[in-house]
């Protein structure tokens, strides 16, 4: 097979955004960079494009390589590529965000470089755009949750209505009313209760609900009120 003759070769790379939420806070999982330049400083999760790789191929290896985690809800968002964003070589990044429930997750976490979850209102500083990257991931997450319950994969398979109301408060960085937002989620008919409570949080308890999958597909629109005034979140 021939090339194209005359043309300079651009590198190929994949960041991960990964969200995770602990049960009350909405997080960002970070590595400590280990390749020159800002070696040592904290950074997404990343890596190149190999010749046989689709770029999902590529998010999902590199995701698995650099924090163990596997199976994950991950959805491409974005391409990065100001000529000057990586002083090396000339690299375009192809952007994937993904969600995990933190709990489920934290004990298959790798070692290597060192991954830490922060609050996204604590991050550190990150390399390259990285920390643009992370802003319009948030800006497209808080877009796809306002029209669609994706952030239910953020959830264990029973949780709590305060529980849920903390994962969008912190996805929005916003309070929304207590007895509102109990009243529009319940009205979606897409939760079901348990008998069982949580009561860690209070000695009353919360009761667990879990996500009817079942008519999952016919009711998700219902979903589209939850969020008061999304607009102003774009």
């Amino acid at each position: 097979m021939g090339e194209y003759t005359g043309q300079t070769r651009i590198l190929v790379a994949v960041d991960c955004i990964i969200f995770g939420f602990d049960g009350s806070d909405i997080k960002i999982l970070l590595v400590e960079r280990d390749l020159a330049p800002d070696k040592g400083k904290w950074s997404l999760m990343g890596g190149f494009m190999r010749p046989n790789e689709s770029p999902e191929d590529a998010a999902n290896r590199v995701l698995q390589l650099r924090t163990g985690l596997n199976n994950v809800y991950m959805e491409q968002f974005r391409v990065f590529g100001k000529p000057d964003r990586d002083p090396v070589e000339r690299t375009l990044s192809i952007a994937y965000f993904a969600l995990i429930d933190i709990q489920q997750y934290q004990q298959q976490l790798v070692s290597d470089n060192h991954p830490e979850w922060f609050l996204l209102t604590d991050m550190p500083d990150l390399i390259f755009d990285h920390a643009e990257m992370v802003k319009l991931a948030l800006k497209e997450l808080r877009y796809k949750a306002a029209l669609h319950p994706i952030l239910f994969q953020l959830l264990p398979g029973k949780f709590t209505i305060p529980q849920l109301q903390a994962l969008y408060e912190g996805v929005y960085q916003t309070r929304f009313d207590d007895r509102n937002f109990s009243r529009k989620l319940l009205s979606t008919g897409l939760l079901v209760k348990q008998n069982e409570k949580d009561k860690q949080s209070s000695k009353k308890g919360a009761f667990y609900y879990q996500l009817d999958q079942s008519h999952y597909e016919e009711k998700f629109e219902k979903f589209l009120n939850l969020v008061p005034n999304p607009d102003k979140f774009f």
